[in-house]
Order: structure tokens, then sequence, then C-alpha cells
């Protein structure tokens, strides 16, 4: 009697000369739902701790691990960790750098929760000081023997102010602390922090990296020494990404590029009209030439300025309102970097829960709208506000 062979279904798939060929060069990358990797046996399962193989859903998955090496490949880093939202990136982040006694500097306009959550490490025994991150001196007189790091972000939520990161970085250096940047806005298709001096880099993958307002993700690039200390920490909190989103991301990425250029030039044409309009009382966006940061923009970033801008409208809820009733394929939404216009209102958003006297110390007032700009026709975006805008005709 012949003997049955122990077939099982990976022999049929990685086996076969044929099936083979077909299974392992597919044109994108296949998608692993699964939470767990059989092991054949003990010998096995010891190989695959020692070689970062796949066992457990939570402590590696290959789209995951993909997403990954593609955003160390974009952000020019040594590796990456992919977390399950932006605020997991940072909070990973922080919580690998900091230590009770320890000390941060960051930016005063940073996004809302951001600034929430450097408040609440203060529970942890870590003190932080907020500073205006443009100003050096301001900068320079933060730092203490206790100082780990200076946080900020490449193009500030709400006010796009952008920093010198050449200069930041020294001056973090030279205090013996670690540079940590969100890049989220820039992206590393117009900046590069690690280039110019930055140790860490965070991102909200779920804006401009993926596009398409269909995923939650966050990253963090950095040494490999400091990736494999935020990693370990990463899996105890369980801040790691779901396959099906990061293979959505790895999609989202693949025209970061074209989405990004076009959103860049959008919104500088936008920026131009608003800044013309009678209406407006000011806009803020670096890629205008009378932007106190203009220059600076000009010699940092490449391929644009980004699809981020914030622009003034009188301090009048109920005007403020038709306005936003009168925008017709511009929407308000809780969420940016998509590949559809949005506008929101940080005062009841982002930094709802700063009290109001500090938030217009920072320019965030009543009457403050940030655009994220799409990829629509920039004829058909201008229209749109100029007609929104004749609310204001009164």
């Amino acid at each position: 009697m012949m003997k049955k062979e122990n077939t099982r279904e990976t022999d049929i798939l990685y086996k076969g000369t044929r099936v083979k060929k077909i299974a392992r060069t597919p044109e994108t990358l296949p998608l692993y739902l699964t939470t767990a990797f059989n092991v054949d046996d003990l010998t096995d399962l010891k190989n695959r701790y020692k070689e970062q193989g796949y066992t457990y859903i939570r402590t590696r998955n290959p789209n995951r691990n993909a997403l990954s090496e593609l955003v160390t490949y974009l952000e020019k880093g040594q590796n990456s960790i992919v977390c399950s939202s932006g605020m997991a990136a940072i909070s990973t982040t922080l919580l690998t750098t900091c230590h009770s006694g320890d000390h941060i500097i960051a930016d005063h306009t940073l996004y809302g929760e951001s600034i929430d959550l450097l408040e609440k490490l203060k529970t942890y025994d870590v003190s932080v000081t907020f500073v205006n991150i443009t100003d050096l001196d301001e900068v320079e007189k933060a730092f203490t023997k206790h100082t780990v790091a200076v946080y900020t972000e490449t193009i500030s939520n709400p006010m796009i102010n952008t920093i010198d990161i050449k200069k930041i970085a020294a001056l973090t250096h030279e205090h013996q602390g670690q540079l940590i940047i969100d890049n989220t806005f820039a992206t590393s298709y117009l900046l590069s922090p690690l280039a110019q001096g930055a140790d860490i880099v965070v991102n909200s993958l779920t804006k401009f990296a993926n596009g398409h307002s269909d995923v939650c993700l966050g990253s963090v690039t950095g040494s490999n020494e400091f990736i494999k200390k935020a990693y370990d920490l990463q899996v105890l909190l369980g801040t790691t990404a779901a396959p099906f989103d990061a293979w959505l991301c790895e999609r989202g990425m693949r025209t970061m590029d074209l989405r990004v250029k076009k959103q860049s030039d959008n919104a500088l044409e936008l920026a131009k009209f608003l800044e013309n309009s009678k209406f407006v009382k000011k806009v803020h966006y670096i890629g205008l030439v009378n932007h106190s940061q203009h220059q600076l923009a000009k010699k940092q970033f490449s391929n644009g300025y980004g699809g981020m801008l914030s622009f003034e409208l009188p301090e009048n809820e109920p005007l403020l309102d038709k306005f936003l009733n009168k925008l017709t394929f511009v929407h308000y939404a809780m969420t940016l970097g998509g590949y559809r216009t949005t506008v929101s209102h940080p005062a009841t958003s982002s930094h709802y829960d700063m009290p109001r006297d500090e938030r217009l110390k920072l320019g965030i007032t009543d009457g403050l709208l940030r655009v994220s700009v799409g990829i629509e026709n920039v004829n058909d975006l201008i229209e749109d506000f100029k007609n929104a805008l004749t609310v204001y005709d009164v």
C-alpha cells in the first residue's frame, strides 16, 4: 500500500514549481489577514524568534513590515515602526524617549492633542516647556541639564509656520538632546527632516501618505537603536497597525508624490486668491512670497510648500456657518490630507480644549479656518470659495 503524503496547503502553494512562480511574484502586495502564522515545531519557532520571523499579528505582519520599509526608504532613515494612528506614533516615541525626571522642549503651536499628551506626561514626572520654536534664543534659554528632546513639526498645525531644522538640530545636539519632528504636513516628498539633522521623525500616515481618508495609521522613523526600543515598547502597548490598514496605506503611498505635488500647486493658487479677497483678513501659507518665512521655506523645501493653509475671516459665527454651508464640493471634515479639499475650524476642533486667551496668543482666532487642499481642478476650487465668500458682502 502506497504511503499517503502529509501534504499541507502551504506545501502546495510554495513547493510546486508552477504554483510557486504564480504565488510568489504578485504584481501587488498580498494582504495577510491572519492573527497567527503556523510553525512546524519548536526548532522552527526558535528560529523565527531569532530571525524576527512571523508568529503573531501584534509582533509582526508582512503588510506592516512592507509599509515600514517603504516609510524608512522615503524618510531616509535606518528603520521604522508603523502604528495604529498618528497619536500612537507620537505617544510611543515620547514614552520611548522620556523617563521620570526628564525634560522636553516643545513648540507651543503643535497639534492640539500633541500638546494634551505632553501635558499628561507631567503626571509621570516629565517636565515640558512650550516655546516659540522659531525663536532660537527662546529655545536656547529653555534647555536644562535634564532636557532629553525637542519636539516640533515641519509645518505647524494650524498656523502653517515652518522651522529651520538644521539650526534647531545643532542647538539640540549641543545640549545632548534628540530632535523629534512631526513631518505629517510636509511628507517626505517635500522635506526630509532626518537628512537635515533631525533624529526621529513621526508621521500621521492617516493624512497625506495614505491620501484617501480611509485609514488611521502612524509611523516612527529613526536609528536602528531607537526603533528597536520603540518596537519593544510598541508590542507591549499594543499600538501596532492592522494588516488591512497597512495594505491600504502602502497602496496609497505609491501615488503620494503625484498627489502632494498637485495639492501643493492647488494650495498656492488658492492662497493667492484668498490673499487678494476683500473678505479675508489674513492668509497663512509659507508658499506666499510675503510670508515671513517664505525665504526659509524656499531654501528648505523641494517640490512645493504643501497642501495645508489657513485663513482668517471676521469673528462672526452665524456668517461663518453660512460660508461653510455655501461651499459646494468642499466640506468640513475632522481630518486632512485626502484627495478632496476639506476645511476645519481649529477653535472648535483641534484646539477646542485650549483656553481662549492662550489660543488667541497663538493667532488661532474664532474666524480662523484650516484648509486641506485636494487634487480637484484648481479653477473649480477657487470658484467654490469665491462663491461662498459672498455671504460676507453685507
